[in-house]
């Protein structure tokens, strides 16, 4: 195997894992009582954080060992273009690193979740296009 196919197969890889967090946070979300909120959201990061370690995979591009997404987004190239706040980002990060564990913090409701998995749909959207325009070229 080529080194050109073995950074395509990490970022497949990467993909591969964020996709199985998207559908976990996707069908978690349908539970009616007693939603995991915190286990939606967790995904929903999770999914967004992968997605982003495939392109920088992808590109070469050095990343640290981080739910840090704003690290993450410093990182990607100067033409990956993603509508994404530093507010959300910062607000999906702590749900891998604040609300993913016991603290003192206000319980997450289902709509936060439904807004988490939305935002996580639609940067998903974004960087899976970019990811297949690379693979193509």
């Amino acid at each position: 195997m080529s080194e050109a196919d073995e950074v395509v197969a990490v970022a497949r890889q990467w993909a591969e894992k964020a996709e199985n967090d998207f559908l976990t946070a996707k069908h978690t979300l349908k539970i009616k009582e007693k939603c995991p909120t915190d286990v939606v959201c967790f995904h929903a990061q999770q999914c967004i954080k992968k997605y982003l370690k495939a392109i920088l995979s992808l590109r070469r591009t050095d990343f640290p060992k981080t739910h840090n997404l704003a690290e993450l987004v410093r990182r990607l190239p100067k033409n990956v273009s993603l509508q994404f706040s530093v507010e959300d980002q910062e607000l999906l990060t702590d749900y891998a690193t604040v609300t993913r564990y016991p603290g003192d913090y206000e319980p997450i409701t289902v709509k936060e979740a439904r807004r988490a998995v939305s935002l996580a749909r639609r940067l998903r959207n974004s960087l899976r296009r970019y990811l297949l325009q690379k693979a193509v070229s």
